[in-house]
């Protein structure tokens, strides 16, 4: 009901404003709200930012708030005992003034006279006593309002009057107030020529009322005497002291935040050009030195960062010589090699041609010979191929090719592998080109090498090839549902010569570092080759590609994990595996496999998979949906690389 009531107001509220209001002037306020809103939002961000970013910031702002809590505090304590002083000084001199008029009333001629006797002219007589009393202070330099006055029983007949007063703005005798009237009339009866006071606020000396105190007692037969001391000086002085405690104040707290900024400023320099001296050092800046200054603690900061540099910069060279001279081992040994190797070559291909004229044993010697041959070309060129990248030698030959195209020509090897294995390449590619700027040669040969890897790999089970693009980058994603990758292979995969398994043998004979040639070859397109894996679900690899090499990638068109659905899918019963005979012609063929760039590489969107080219497969095998992969990751050797010099030449 309560609720009911609440919603009625408010809808009440709001039918009141827009009747008052034009709809176009509350849109503009709205706007304007808003905008205000993200303004303020903003300066939040950039503020909180600055906060966290900046020690002396935090410092210089803790130490301006603590001492400014400690000022105000002081400066609190100090008014009160200020204010009390300047009170405690006005009472004394009060009580002194009020003591010696009260002696000269009780004194006067005819105060102790009934005022009710005609011929004591008791309001002559007041108002004497009023003018006496009050050109003492005058003469004194003390302001103060005096009053004389009856009870109000005796201001009748035949005195007719309330009494006299002195300071007082109005016409008639102010009346004082009735606590103290009270305290002067009963209990100064049991301590007779004692001043009574309370504080009170009157308006004396044609002034608006100010705070006073006001003294009275008794005198003569039943006159009343009553000083006002107004608080006007000690109030201006108050003001005066708070004036110059807040001007202290902010001086001071000023001065401490001063102080704050030139000490954090000492301690928080060094370890500014610390910082910024290491950021240089890890961009390979290894003259980078900090200034020392004196024998203090930052002094030895600068020092022991200087020998760290210098010790860096040693140890760097000293790396970088070494690097040089095992680079330049690999890239002689690998030119040294060619000649003899060229020689044994055309011997054994002589061997081979005539084989059958052989005997059994001659002949299988002949086969084996020359797909050994066939491997040890293939390491020799990946072996140049990885010295040319740790020369920095490598070179981009770019031209607009279709993606598309290229991973149509890079299934030769893979499909003849999956001919031996039965099963199958499945090609899902859009119906518009997708149109790159790359190095078809390199790019053809990193999906020839995922290609072969996700055949040899796939556990007799089909391949999937994906192609999308998107406005400014192109990818390719090559699936298969085999052993999967355990967690952390997916970085793994792409360190040279390395083996999952290492007591598993290939099948195809792959040198083991065709994933690292293929990842150089990726980034040196500015792109990105990363996996995704789990054991026994198989694994996805994805090359990414800018449309113009070297332009930066700020996201993927295809997913790199697939859908849990797919993922599921494949949880099917797995083939027996065939037996696969090894002639010499695919005695040489190895998986290869390319390279990645991090994990923490975005894998955004998913651009289509299908469209006006259908999807098509490679190879023999079966029809249908892909079977599942069962099993574990077992020995699987990511490091192949391609087969076939005649196919796989590497300038």
């Amino acid at each position: 009901m309560r609720g009911a009531v609440v919603e009625g107001q408010l809808a009440g509220w709001r039918h009141w404003v827009a009747a008052r209001v034009p709809y176009a002037q509350l849109r503009r306020l709205a706007r304007l709200a808003l905008r205000v809103r993200r303004r303020g939002q903003a300066v939040l961000a950039r503020t909180a930012d600055r906060w966290r970013r900046s020690l002396q910031l935090r410092v210089i702002t803790v130490t301006f708030l603590v001492s400014g809590v400690v000022v105000l505090v002081l400066g609190i304590v100090l008014m009160q005992q200020i204010a009390q002083n300047l009170v405690a000084t006005k009472e004394r001199s009060a009580v002194n003034i009020a003591s010696v008029g009260l002696a000269v009333a009780q004194t006067w001629q005819g105060a102790s006279e009934s005022p009710r006797d005609p011929a004591a002219k008791a309001a002559q007589m007041m108002r004497d006593i009023a003018n006496k009393l009050a050109a003492s202070g005058s003469n004194s330099g003390t302001r103060y309002a005096v009053i004389i006055r009856l009870p109000l029983h005796y201001q009748a007949g035949p005195v007719f009057s309330g009494g006299a007063s002195i300071g007082f703005p109005e016409s008639r005798v102010p009346t004082p107030p009735a606590d103290l009237v009270a305290k002067v009339e009963h209990e100064s009866r049991l301590t007779p020529g004692k001043l009574w006071f309370i504080p009170h606020s009157m308006s004396v000396f044609r002034q608006p009322r100010t705070p006073g105190l006001i003294y009275g007692a008794p005198f003569g037969s039943v006159y009343q005497v009553y000083y006002y001391f107004p608080l006007n000086n000690e109030q201006e002085s108050l003001a005066q002291a708070q004036r110059t405690m807040l001007l202290v104040g902010i001086v001071a707290v000023a001065l401490l935040a001063a102080i704050a900024w030139l000490v954090t400023r000492w301690v928080v320099v060094p370890v500014r050009q610390a910082a910024r001296g290491a950021l240089l050092l890890s961009t390979g800046n290894l003259d980078e030195r900090m200034p020392v200054r004196g024998s203090d603690e930052l002094a030895a900061l600068s020092t022991s960062f200087n020998q760290m540099a210098e010790s860096l910069q040693d140890k760097l060279r000293e790396l970088q010589d070494l690097s040089q001279v095992q680079r330049q081992f690999v890239s002689d040994v690998s030119h040294e090699l060619r000649t003899p190797l060229t020689t044994i070559r055309i011997a054994a291909d002589v061997l081979f041609a005539s084989r059958e004229d052989m005997q059994a044993a001659p002949s299988r010697s002949a086969e084996l010979l020359q797909s050994q041959l066939e491997r040890f070309e293939s390491l020799l060129t990946d072996l140049l191929e990885i010295s040319r990248y740790d020369a920095n030698a490598a070179t981009l030959d770019a031209e607009p090719v279709d993606i598309c195209d290229l991973a149509r020509q890079s299934a030769d090897v893979a499909q003849q592998l999956a001919e031996r294995r039965g099963t199958r390449i499945e090609f899902r590619l859009p119906a518009e080109p997708c149109i790159v700027v790359a190095d078809s040669r390199r790019v053809e040969r990193i999906l020839r090498n995922l290609l072969v890897n996700a055949v040899e790999h796939g556990e007799n089970l089909e391949a999937v090839v994906t192609v999308a693009a998107d406005s400014g980058a192109v990818a390719v994603a090559v699936r298969d549902f085999g052993v999967g990758l355990r967690p952390g292979e997916e970085q793994l995969v792409f360190d040279r010569f390395w083996r999952a398994d290492p007591a598993r043998a290939r099948t195809t004979g792959g040198t083991g570092l065709g994933l690292s040639i293929a990842l150089e070859d990726a980034r040196l397109h500015g792109g990105w080759l990363e996996a995704w894996g789990e054991p026994g679900r198989g694994s996805v690899f994805r090359l990414t590609l800018p449309r113009v090499a070297g332009e930066e990638l700020a996201g993927s068109p295809l997913p790199l994990e697939p859908s849990p659905a797919d993922v599921d899918a494949v949880a099917v019963e797995r083939p027996p595996e065939p037996v696969i005979p090894e002639p010499a012609s695919l005695e040489g063929m190895g998986p290869v496999a390319a390279g990645a760039e991090p994990a923490d590489r975005p894998a955004a969107g998913a651009g289509g998979t299908s469209g006006g080219r259908a999807a098509a497969s490679a190879g023999a095998g079966t029809a249908g949906p892909p079977p599942a992969a069962a099993g574990g990751p077992a020995g699987r050797n990511m490091a192949g690389t391609e087969q076939d010099s005649e196919v796989t030449a590497r300038g």
